[in-house]
């Protein structure tokens, strides 16, 4: 932060997000954006935790615990974890899923089954392969 407001002569917020991610198949996303003043860890943990309250495939993992790709591995599940960084005021969202279930033919399958009047879980996994 010192030396990019120093090269660009007014202040400057940075967000390090360092990711190693050894793994077959799988998406690990991590989506961030300006939050406002009123902004707080706890108040973007309950949007997402309100947003997907009800969605079958979707969970908001306890705080302190980050999302896997291993965990969603062969399923149609998709892991979340929020964070706040209040000296940035940056909200973020990570998110893993399997880019082949989720990602792709599960997520066709969901949306074939709400098409037709079935259960939206019809012929899909609601647990990854791995533990």
């Amino acid at each position: 932060q010192q030396e990019l407001s120093g090269v660009a002569a007014h202040s400057v917020s940075v967000s390090f997000t360092p990711m190693l991610a050894p793994m077959p198949r799988g998406i690990l996303a991590i989506c961030t954006g300006k939050a406002t003043d009123e902004c707080s860890a706890d108040s973007v943990r309950d949007a997402v935790a309100s947003t997907y309250q009800d969605e079958p495939f979707v969970t908001v993992l306890p705080e302190g615990r980050m999302p896997k790709t291993a965990s969603t591995f062969g399923s149609n599940l998709v892991e979340l974890q929020t964070a706040f960084d209040p000296n940035t005021q940056r909200a973020s969202v990570i998110c893993a899923l399997d880019n082949l279930g989720k990602g792709a033919a599960g997520q066709a399958v969901q949306n074939a089954n709400l098409m037709f009047g079935l259960e939206e879980t019809a012929g899909l996994l609601l647990t990854g392969v791995a533990p």
